[in-house]
């Protein structure tokens, strides 16, 4: 019986993301992703862009199951790793990485997890590399579309320890890291995708400040 796993909202948002993605990093780069969950993500980006060496991985065994299934026969796709952000182990990924990548995890994890993100970042990241992250977040100042309150709102009433996260609280995790916003970028259904950068290397410009489209999810 095949492992593979599907979600509508990876097939969905593949396409813009990666867009994102072949602009914000190098043609030939090392990728660490985080909670690759189904491994749609790993599978379509690593087919378009062959020099991008992906390393896959999430915290459940099954999920792993379903990249590696997923993925076989993409040479640039390494076997994924069983890895939780919140443990110690870590043994298996690459030393130093271009860029670290991760989608929809922060509002479906304990607050704890983003700050064990940052340190991840700050850690494996290469001097010029990027902590790409996407997802729903809630931005002071900006008015939030009604769909991502009612997300938000389903996702607390599953899990107290869940619900999106405000863009200035994970700027105060990653600046404790030594990380800074370098660029934000506005996606479908009321995402956003941030990339952040070693405070050193970081573009001195301001990072960009699109709105995300009114969209369904």
């Amino acid at each position: 019986m095949s492992a593979i796993r599907h979600s509508p909202a990876a097939e969905r948002n593949q396409a813009p993301i990666l867009a994102a993605l072949e602009r914000l990093l190098p043609q030939r780069a090392v990728v660490l992703e985080i909670a690759s969950g189904t491994g749609q993500h790993a599978a379509h980006f690593a087919a378009a862009m062959p020099r991008w060496d992906w390393q896959p991985s999430d915290v459940d065994a099954a999920g792993v199951a379903s990249i590696d299934e997923r993925c076989a026969g993409l040479a640039n796709v390494r076997p994924a790793l069983l890895l939780d952000v919140l443990g110690v182990q870590w043994a298996g990924v690459p030393a130093s990485v271009d860029a670290i990548f991760c989608a929809n995890l922060l509002h479906i994890s304990p607050w704890a997890t983003c700050a064990a993100l940052m340190k991840v970042a700050a850690r494996y990241l290469a001097e010029n590399g990027l902590l790409v992250l996407y997802g729903p977040y809630i931005v002071d100042g900006e008015p939030t579309a009604p769909s991502n309150v009612a997300f938000d709102a389903d996702l607390r009433a599953r899990d107290a320890r869940w619900g999106l996260r405000r863009l200035a609280d994970v700027t105060a995790e990653a600046a404790g890291a030594g990380l800074v916003l370098r660029e934000r970028i506005a996606m479908p259904a009321n995402n956003l995708l941030l990339a952040w950068a070693r405070a050193a290397s970081a573009d001195a410009g301001d990072a960009s400040a699109t709105r995300p489209q009114d969209a369904e999810r």
